[in-house]
């Protein structure tokens, strides 16, 4: 059986579809791209803001028509939206066969099997607990915990993903080890909140003695943190990634918001003035630190000069990177029930306002680089259509820009270069000084390990 993969919405969408494909391969599929060509066309669901619901419904569509047309036997949705919106989908999407929620994945292979499209029992030769079916296997994804407990007024996180649930440290180090046997060079670590790692379990161990533990067990060369809340940073945090080189000087750092009063009816954990003093800490004790953060604008009750304490607020500390996005009502959080009084065409415009401020700040941040020698990670080596794609330190994957660099390395190196020019706004042009660390022989294809306790038994064909 042929199966094809789409995963949508965030990184920890793209562990679990990581899991999927493992389990289908152990059970005699074939991973395509090719969608055409596919008896299986698997989609992994977003249901995070409107705009995602809307790309997941019309990929089903989409693959629900490959199945009139071509070789498709089935299509399955899994995923947030499906755990949000199951009866709506089954109701809306006849040519979906099977949906299957986020805590229903153990189901996956039992229903296929059921359906004849896959093998009921494994096969011999087991491709390990996830499988990358991606372009890019130097550069993964490590998720350490499930679910959230912040209760944000405008996210149905909760709702999809329950509440925040903890990985063990040993777990989570034993997956690192099967990614860097894998070929990982570069392991991002995700979760809801990352700061949040730990809290729930009796162990003590928290995410300063996470790193410190993936620092020890594992040789990955760079480990990125992503999507931390400013209250999780404590000088503990601070004193290990500033103490570790492979730690990459990054922070994605979610605000949402600059106005006490929006913040408090975000039900979000921080305010401005505390904010404003975490990322002092952490550029003092963290210098050339880049970080990255999010912005709702028009939420209910967010006046013109709610507004602007937020562009004042972003001129003020100067993000690396801001993501943006209008606020939409989701169904089952407590900003639903409030008034939508932000019109469209307002929360339109406040958008472009925040984008083109944060173009300028971009833009001056990063000339501040040009000269700078740095490291970066080769992603695609370079060819007769050009040099070689690669990052820098603060590039976080699929969403920071890419550095060219004229280089003779191979994907999963690293080559310490010069940053010569900002190109096309967000993108640098290098020269190479030299390869510094050369990528490593081809990923070894290993057992299974056990699942992650509390994780699901998902995993990813296509990024």
């Amino acid at each position: 059986m042929k199966v094809a993969l789409l995963t949508l919405g965030c990184d920890k969408n793209t562990v679990d579809s990581e899991r999927y494909l493992a389990q289908l391969v152990a059970h005699g599929a074939t991973p395509t791209d090719d969608a055409s060509e596919a008896e299986v066309i698997l989609v992994n669901t977003c249901g995070f803001i409107d705009a995602a619901k809307q790309e997941s419904i019309d990929a089903l569509v989409q693959a629900g028509q490959l199945k009139i047309d071509g070789a498709c036997q089935a299509v399955v949705a899994v995923g947030c939206m499906v755990q949000r919106h199951k009866q709506e989908l089954l109701d809306a999407l006849p040519e979906v066969d099977l949906f299957l929620g986020a805590s229903e994945v153990d189901r996956l292979v039992p229903e296929l099997a059921a359906r004849g499209v896959i093998a009921p029992d494994p096969i011999a030769e087991h491709p390990g607990v996830r499988l990358y079916g991606g372009d890019l296997p130097h550069v993964r994804y490590l998720k350490v915990s499930e679910g959230c407990d912040h209760g944000c007024a405008f996210c149905a996180i909760p709702l999809m993903r329950g509440k925040h649930r903890s990985f063990s440290v040993e777990d989570v180090v034993r997956e690192a080890q099967l990614l860097e046997l894998q070929g990982a060079r570069e392991v991002n670590l995700v979760a809801q909140d990352l700061a949040h790692y730990g809290r729930d379990r009796r162990d003590g161990v928290r995410l300063p003695e996470l790193l410190e533990a993936l620092l020890r067990e594992t040789s990955i060369p760079w480990l990125r943190n992503l999507y931390l809340y400013s209250t999780g940073i404590t000088p503990r945090l601070l004193e290990v990634i500033a103490g570790s080189p492979r730690i990459v000087p990054y922070l994605d750092m979610p605000v949402q918001h600059a106005s006490d009063a929006v913040l408090t009816r975000m039900r979000r954990p921080e305010r401005q003035k505390t904010i404003r003093e975490k990322l002092v800490r952490f550029r003092d004790a963290v210098p050339g630190v880049a970080i990255r953060t999010t912005c709702i604008v028009g939420f209910p009750g967010e006046t013109e000069d709610d507004f602007r304490q937020l562009l004042d607020f972003l001129g003020e500390v100067r993000f690396d990177r801001v993501g943006a996005f209008t606020y939409s009502p989701q169904e089952g959080t407590r900003a639903h029930d409030m008034v939508d009084d932000v019109p469209e065409v307002v929360k339109r415009e406040r958008l472009e306002r925040l984008t083109e401020l944060q173009r300028e700040i971009t833009a001056e941040r990063y000339e501040e680089r040009i000269g700078a020698t740095t490291t970066v990670l080769v992603d695609r080596p370079a060819s007769d259509e050009g040099p070689a794609m690669a990052r820098a330190p603060w590039q976080a994957d699929d969403v920071d820009g890419v550095t060219w660099v004229d280089a003779d390395a191979a994907p999963g190196s690293f080559v310490e270069v010069e940053i010569d020019e900002v190109v096309d706004d967000y993108d640098f042009a290098a020269t190479a000084r030299r390869v510094l660390d050369a990528a490593p022989a081809a990923p070894r294809r290993i057992r299974a390990l056990p699942m992650l306790a509390g994780g699901s038994t998902a995993g990813s064909f296509g990024r």
